[in-house]
């Protein structure tokens, strides 16, 4: 047993590849392998496999049903095939043969051998999986050509990788575990029939079944230089002038295709057939310069297309109602479908189903030439001379030019098959070629992959639909892009398909394409075709999005308070404001595939260390950037939008000469201030709280009596009386004796008096005045002793003629604030009013009260 060590098995069909796999297997049994694995692209594949390997065991003498049991499979309906034999003899342990999907690999942790028939018909990716598991034996074999039809991408890169592996295995004395050696075997003698049989050599003549090594490689020394790209021109083939069998004709249809065989693409004879007669489809190829008119050029690159689309708006969607899709027409039935647009199908378009480039020219752009070439065709810039041309083209013959035939004139058993004569041209330049109509777009559906999006997206194709099941057969996703033949202005449905696309697309990152590479999802949600402008940042947005804890966190995370785990669930919201151009910032590459692999494919920090080959540390730190950016810039929207509340607008500069020069401003504001300083000592001066504490006499008799003041002593200065009228200026006290009333009313049962908020709060004062003290208990008494004696009689009439002094000074003071005409005096006056009124009333319910011995008095002293 030699483990980690794969075997090569090439052959041509026919030549016993799949039997000497099979009795390798019967072999192995024989040794003792446990567990034995076989896969291919289906179980009809191995039908000589399995047959073989029973040959095997008749020949070591195993029976049915007492050495081993045969399990059929259960999917087929019309036939069934072997998918699993179980050896189990006595004295043996137990053994197991069992069949595979290529796509499978998890499942042979316990592989001891792994058979791989077929393997150029298994995609790429696939066979490289299943080669890169565990320590076990792997058998390979494979069809070079035959009429299953492969391409040579087994034998152009995985056995070339192996070749390689195995001979740094070789020189570093097999030191490595990661590496497998490689065994190349190759069986050229038939077993079906003999050596250099006629029919299998005129059938791979007719079906290009042997079209596997290039038919100019002899010619190779005498090549030259490659050709500049400038020097390169298209060319459109005549595929009647291509399928003549004219020795020339068939030399080139040859080269072409090696080109297709080689250049990754599956071929059978189906795709040849279409190649030939199919009425949709056209084939173009780039070549370089024609020196010798005598001699076929070498093809660079060939391009097969077909035209789709001018699909009535009714009938497709009559079809998808009922969830039917016409034949054909690829891309305009899977969009209608997709987008539920019914009027793409309307739209004319160009499908490229192949695009090959020679392999000794590979990367050199001589793809994107031959594309650019065919664009300008197709947009009308290549202009066809047979336009200006006043005779009659003869691809349009007139009415009595066209013979009418029988058509059973025209057997087939009766028609004699001989190269046809009179043919066009097999080169045709694009400028003595008519259009057919015009075009609106050029299309493709590929198997997506990343050498393949990063072609088509540098050719400014923009992907617009994904299948979200990959396909059985290659086990990748299917994609269409599209690229407007017109100006990207004149084309905006299609960047309306590509926005809705990378909407749906972001929320599938984390479902069926979380495999995809950073690079990949990168290239699928970023294009340069149409200009994309940021969207504004606004507070309402950070609101809806975030909550004042989930910036607290963020804030955190910036300043290495917390670890990133505590921001995980805010990544896909950060995400997708930035992908969808809400986040006016700029993010370098890796920032970006760290921002798509957390947020939308949730992937996890060591995931992305294998994919981007970089450190943890590092990916971590450009990671904690990433999220300062954006907590900057929440941060500056946040404080512009608090500005805006402080500030409604600003004005704009004026760079005009002020009217007014800066003391002229300052003398304005000044004598302002002074007016409103006059006017506040004015009301402080006529303040009544303030008169008692007024000082007697002038200005002008206080700076006179002043000058004579020779030394310390006494002064005196005459009492100046208001001028407006000779009435003594009212002392504090006047006001106050409304007291008086307030004391006595619960006794009197007087009316609830207005508030004077004025007299309340001197309160205090008043009641430290010995008169008022005096009356205020005369009222106290009187409230417990109806029948005052005659010393409380007589007290009460000096202190009430006393109170009516005082209320005729305060009908003086009445006057007197009536004459100014002030506001303020207004308000006081009216006030003064009141007090009155009620100090009167106050004297009414006295005079009423049962003193008979005083009565008389009180009558008298009322006026």
């Amino acid at each position: 047993k030699a483990f980690r060590h794969t075997c090569s098995i090439t052959a041509s069909r026919g030549r016993g590849k799949s039997a000497a796999l099979g009795l390798a297997v019967a072999g192995a049994i024989a040794f003792g392998y446990s567990n034995i694995y076989v896969t291919s692209p289906a179980p009809e594949n191995l039908k000589i496999l399995f047959e073989f390997i029973l040959k095997g065991f008749n020949t070591l003498e195993y029976q049915d049903h007492m050495d081993y049991d045969i399990q059929y499979s259960s999917n087929d309906h019309k036939e069934k095939n072997v998918v699993q034999l179980t050896i189990h003899r006595p004295k043996q342990h137990r053994q197991v043969i069992q069949y595979i999907q290529p796509n499978e690999s998890t499942r042979l942790s316990q592989c001891e051998l792994l058979i791989i028939d077929e393997a150029a018909a298994i995609p790429l990716p696939l066979v490289k999986q299943l080669l890169t598991g565990a320590n076990y034996l792997v058998f390979l074999s494979s069809t070079i050509n035959g009429y299953e039809g492969t391409g040579r991408s087994l034998s152009l890169k995985l056995l070339e990788q192996l070749r390689k592996q195995s001979a740094i295995l070789t020189t570093a004395a097999k030191t490595t575990t990661n590496n497998r050696t490689l065994s190349e075997l190759e069986l050229n003698e038939p077993i079906r029939y003999g050596i250099d049989d006629p029919v299998e050599t005129w059938l791979n003549n007719v079906l290009c079944l042997d079209c596997c090594q290039d038919p100019s490689r002899f010619n190779k020394a005498n090549r030259g230089a490659c050709p500049s790209l400038e020097s390169c021109s298209l060319y459109c083939i005549s595929r009647d002038t291509l399928f003549s069998y004219n020795e020339s004709s068939e030399i080139f249809l040859r080269r072409l295709m090696y080109l297709f065989v080689s250049s990754h693409y599956k071929n059978s004879p189906n795709d040849l057939q279409m190649l030939s007669d199919a009425p949709g489809h056209d084939i173009y190829c780039l070549v370089g310069p024609i020196i010798d008119a005598n001699k076929l050029p070498e093809i660079l690159c060939a391009i097969q297309v077909c035209y789709e689309g001018e699909l009535s708006k009714d009938v497709v969607a009559r079809q998808l109602i009922h969830g039917q899709r016409g034949s054909g027409d690829l891309i305009p039935w899977t969009i209608a479908q997709t987008y539920q647009d019914y009027t793409f199908g309307k739209m004319s378009g160009v499908r490229i189903v192949r695009l090959a480039t020679h392999p000794d020219y590979q990367r050199m752009g001589y793809g994107t030439k031959a594309l650019q070439l065919l664009e300008k065709y197709f947009q009308g810039n290549i202009v066809n001379i047979d336009e200006f041309n006043n005779s009659e083209s003869p691809s349009s013959p007139t009415a009595d030019q066209i013979e009418v035939i029988d058509d059973d004139d025209l057997p087939l058993l009766n028609e004699t098959l001989h190269p046809r004569q009179g043919l066009p041209p097999l080169l045709q330049k694009l400028n003595e070629r008519r259009l057919r109509h015009s075009i609106d777009y050029l299309g493709v559906s590929y198997g997506l992959s990343a050498d393949l999006l990063k072609f088509w997206k540098k050719n400014q194709f923009l992907p617009i639909y994904l299948r979200q099941t990959a396909s059985d057969l290659t086990g990748e996703y299917s994609c269409i892009m599209l690229k407007a033949i017109h100006a990207a202005s004149e084309a905006p449905w299609l960047f309306s398909y590509y926005q809705d696309f990378r909407r749906r697309l972001l929320s599938l990152l984390g479902f069926q394409f979380r495999t995809f590479t950073p690079g990949m999802v990168l290239n699928l949600i970023q294009q340069a075709v149409y200009p994309e402008t940021k969207e504004d940042f606004t507070a309402s947005l950070i609101e809806q999005n975030f909550t004042d804890y989930d910036l607290r966190r963020l804030e955190s995370y910036t300043r290495n308070l917390v670890d990133y785990h505590l921001i995980l669930d805010l990544v896909p919201i950060l995400a997708k404001l930035f992908y969808l151009n809400r986040l006016p910032i700029q993010l370098t590459v890796v920032q970006m595939a760290l921002l798509s692999g957390i947020g939308f494919q949730y992937k996890t920090i060591e995931q992305l260390e294998s994919e981007l080959n970089l450190p943890q540390s590092q990916l971590l730190a450009l990671f904690n950037k990433l999220v300062k950016k954006i907590i900057d810039l929440i941060n500056s929207t946040q404080e512009s939008e608090i500005g805006k509340t402080f500030v409604n607008s600003l004005d704009t500069a004026n760079m005009q000469p002020l009217e007014k020069s800066l003391r002229q401003e300052l003398n304005e504001v000044a004598a302002t201030i002074r007016n409103r300083q006059t006017e506040e000592l004015d009301r402080l001066m006529h303040d009544q709280k303030l008169l008692k504490y007024s000082v007697n006499g002038s200005e002008d008799a206080w700076k006179e009596e002043l000058k004579n003041v020779s030394e310390p002593g006494v002064i005196s200065i005459p009492r100046v009386l208001n001028k407006r009228k000779d009435v003594e200026a009212p002392s504090h006290f006047d006001i106050k004796l409304v007291v008086l009333y307030m004391a006595t009313k619960n006794k009197l049962e007087l009316p609830s008096p207005p508030t004077f908020s004025q007299m309340m709060e001197d309160l205090e004062i008043m009641s430290t005045d010995e008169k008022i003290f005096q009356l205020c208990q005369l009222a106290e008494q009187t409230k417990h002793d109806e029948t005052s004696n005659g010393t409380t009689i007589e007290k009460t009439y000096g202190l009430i003629n006393e109170f009516l002094a005082r209320l005729e000074t305060l009908k003086r003071l009445d006057s007197t604030l009536a004459a100014q005409n002030d506001t303020n005096n207004d308000q006081l006056e009216n006030k003064l009013k009141d007090i009155i009124e009620q100090l009167q009333m106050c004297l009414t319910k006295l005079q009423t009260r049962s003193f008979s011995n005083t009565k008389a008095v009180l009558s008298d002293n009322k006026n």
